[in-house]
C-alpha cells in the first residue's frame, strides 16, 4: 500500500482521532474510508447529472419490435443478418 504524509492542524488531528476511536478503527482506515466515501459522492453526482441530461433530451419513443425489425432489415443493404442469436 502507498504511504501518504498529510499535515493536519491540532483540531483536525483531534477530530480524526475521535472518529477512529468512535468507530474502533485505525486513523489510516478512517482516512481511506473518507476518501472512498468522497469519491463515491462524486461518482453519484456525475451519474445524477448524466440522468438529468438524458431526461432533457428530446427522444421519440422507440418503435414496437416488429417495426424496429423491419427498419433494421431495410437498413441492411449488404445482407448482414442482424440477430441476437448465435449462428453455427
Amino acid at each position: 500500500m502507498a504511504q501518504l504524509n498529510v499535515r493536519l492542524d491540532a483540531e483536525q488531528r483531534r477530530r480524526l482521532e475521535e472518529l477512529a476511536a468512535a468507530k474502533a478503527k485505525s486513523i489510516s482506515e478512517i482516512v481511506r474510508g473518507l476518501i472512498d466515501d468522497a469519491y463515491e459522492d462524486i461518482r453519484r453526482e456525475r451519474r445524477r447529472q448524466a440522468v438529468e441530461r438524458l431526461i432533457r433530451l428530446e427522444v421519440e419513443d422507440p418503435p414496437d419490435a416488429a417495426t424496429l425489425s423491419r427498419e433494421l432489415e431495410a437498413a441492411d443493404p449488404i445482407g448482414l443478418e442482424l440477430t441476437t442469436s448465435a449462428k453455427p
